[in-house]
């Protein structure tokens, strides 16, 4: 099991996807070894959100269900001859779906993708023991201003409402990733990605 993490905008779902994608074609049609469990399936629905007021800083740790993502690496990890069923987020309606990923016994590398996979507050501090390896992915905080623009005008954003994300979830998780970073086991600095 492979983590890989990073700011937000970093490139770590295009990474995962590539990687994954890569893996997978390097088969030559002996089926899939691969599979990208994202953090963010385990976003906490928007009226769970709403309830613990924290909508508006959709992103932030307390967002996420960490515990159950923790839970789920831990069965990823343990169980190997049965399938897993893992949820994703889905942008258009920005909203999880439930298991729309499935972890099946032929997959021997799992690529787990998110932010917080080497925060050391509870549950997020019990992933780490769960992956096998994990990766930080660095990328210049100018590009990931950029990527974060793109990204919120794509999910219907005007740009003073982007900013006030960025300001108020994007940058400051941004900050807090840094702090994670000395416990990766590798820093890859990708080229620049086309989203």
């Amino acid at each position: 099991m492979l983590g890989l993490v990073g700011y937000p905008g970093a490139g770590k779902s295009t990474t995962a996807h590539l990687l994954v994608d890569g893996v997978n074609r390097a088969q030559n049609g002996g089926g899939d070894l691969a599979v990208v469990v994202p953090m963010d399936g385990f976003h906490r629905y928007n009226s769970q959100l709403k309830e613990l007021n924290l909508f508006h800083l959709k992103g932030v740790p307390d967002s996420f269900d960490g515990q159950s993502f923790v839970d789920l690496l831990g069965r990823i990890k343990e169980d190997r001859a049965n399938a897993i069923g893992c949820p994703c987020f889905d942008r258009a309606i920005e909203e999880p779906t439930a298991d729309a990923i499935m972890i099946k016994p032929e997959h021997k590398l799992v690529v787990v993708e998110g932010n917080y996979l080497l925060l050391d507050q509870p549950p997020w501090d019990k992933a780490r023991a769960h992956l096998d390896e994990v990766w930080f992915i660095d990328c210049d905080m100018d590009e990931v201003v950029s990527r974060l623009k793109v990204r919120h005008a794509k999910g219907g954003r005007d740009p003073e409402a982007a900013r006030i994300k960025m300001e108020s979830t994007d940058l400051p998780n941004a900050k807090l990733i840094e702090s994670t970073r000395q416990r990766a086991d590798r820093v890859i600095a990708l080229p620049r990605l086309e989203f």
